[in-house]
């Protein structure tokens, strides 16, 4: 499942993710129906659905403050509002990266996702940084 931020779900861009990922992907605000969701609820929210992974453009929130677990994989891009657009397609391109790869490998994971290299942390909280390979 592929939980799309507030500031991000726009009908076209989650029916663009859904061309191509073969599981669920909804908007955050389907999670809790008719309430406000503040970012530090957001973790919490996602242990409530089975390995989401969550996709926003908020870094200042959730880079790289928020907790890692191994629930759910949080992906934070780097990127103004001016190119949500992007996202959908540099997702599928994360998720071809080894590391993320598979739900299994990319749960337990918090990552920032920028033009030239994804940085992720886990557990530890020791900061990896994977240049992105030529496609």
């Amino acid at each position: 499942m592929i939980v799309v931020d507030e500031n991000l779900h726009s009908r076209s861009l989650m029916a663009a993710i859904a061309k191509w990922y073969q599981g669920q992907v909804i908007s955050v605000t389907a999670l809790r129906p008719g309430t406000i969701i503040k970012d530090e609820a957001i973790p919490a929210l996602l242990l409530t659905v089975n390995q989401p992974t969550f996709v926003t453009i908020n870094t200042n929130d959730f880079w790289p403050g928020v907790p890692s677990h191994s629930g759910y994989c949080i992906v934070a891009f780097a990127w103004p509002k001016e190119r949500v657009f992007d996202v959908g397609p540099w997702l599928r391109r994360l998720f071809r990266v080894p590391d993320f790869r598979s739900k299994a490998m990319r749960m337990g994971k918090v990552a920032r996702i920028s033009d030239v290299q994804v940085a992720y942390y886990q557990a530890n909280r020791q900061i990896r940084y994977i240049a992105w390979p030529d496609s």
